[in-house]
């Protein structure tokens, strides 16, 4: 059975609720899936499962919420050659460029970790309404093919 790991960082609720509505895709999907918070987690928890999927929240100007910083340090040199990943994040359309910035830079630490991209980010303005629903949908699609 493929298994799968969701991480996230939420301030408000609404990357908590996008992380359960990942999680309850992939298990009607029939994938084994595991969810925790950044607090509890570590990039190595990732090196068991087949799919990496983080859920974080843009802080201030494009940053990473301060509990997510050593998450995503460590998950640079962590070896996750040979698996599939995906990020997800909430955030506010009046920053601009940095909106769900966090998720730019979650991507990119995957990619120093060896992992592949498995679907296309999702960005969501505060909490999901019907149409990011879709879009998870479609992202949990994607990274269970």
């Amino acid at each position: 059975m493929t298994q799968a790991k969701i991480v996230y960082a939420s301030l408000t609720g609404n990357t908590e609720e996008i992380a359960n509505a990942v999680k309850d895709n992939l298990e009607a999907a029939g994938v084994d899936v595991a969810i925790d918070d950044i607090d509890s987690a570590s990039p190595s928890d990732f090196e068991s499962v087949d799919i990496a999927i983080v859920a974080s929240y843009t802080y201030g100007d494009g940053d990473l919420p301060d509990e997510a910083v050593d998450f995503y340090e460590e998950l640079q040199t962590t070896d996750l050659n040979g698996k599939k990943f995906g990020v997800l994040g909430s955030g506010d359309t009046s920053y601009g460029d940095n909106f769900c910035k966090a998720v730019e830079l979650f991507e990119e630490a995957f990619a120093k970790a060896g992992a592949t991209k498995g679907a296309p980010d999702v960005k969501v303005e505060f909490a999901p309404e019907d149409e990011d629903l879709d879009n998870i949908k479609k992202f949990t699609d994607a990274i269970v093919k």
